[in-house]
């Protein structure tokens, strides 16, 4: 089906994994390209979805890059600590814009939030300031 080298025959599970991976990968790129000409074409959609459909796209194309650095840094015996920090960073500015987020639903009052989903998240976030204040202390 797919050209692969002879270390990636030997594992076929390996193969199917990587062909299934190229496969949604081609198709979800040809989707994209139909939602840009939707974008182009179309002055009717709300902002806050395409600000969500952009952080998704943010965190998918960094994603990609950080699984590639990776990728290749196996490929050249070099270190992937650099491309685990770069993706570290990437999530604590993702949780900075969630958190921004949050904060803006939060006080509008049209939204309604199951009080359990606020709890755990009232509970993750003191674990978490917890840890960033050892962080920062050093």
């Amino acid at each position: 089906m797919s050209n692969t080298s002879s270390a990636t025959e030997n594992t076929p599970s390996s193969s199917l994994n990587d062909d299934s991976i190229s496969v949604r990968l081609q198709s979800v790129t040809s989707e994209l390209r139909e939602i840009h000409n939707l974008l182009t074409s179309s002055e009717e959609a709300d902002p806050r979805i395409l600000t969500d459909f952009r952080d998704a796209l943010n965190r998918v194309r960094n994603a990609a890059w950080a699984v590639e650095q990776f990728a290749n840094s196996k490929m050249s015996d070099t270190d992937p600590k650099t491309v685990m920090s770069v993706l570290a960073g990437e999530r604590v500015r993702v949780t900075f814009q969630l958190c921004k987020l949050v904060q803006s639903d939060l006080s509008n009052k049209e939204i309604k939030f199951q009080i359990g989903q606020l709890m755990q998240l009232h509970e993750a976030t003191k674990e978490l300031v917890r840890n960033l204040d050892a962080a920062v202390a050093g």
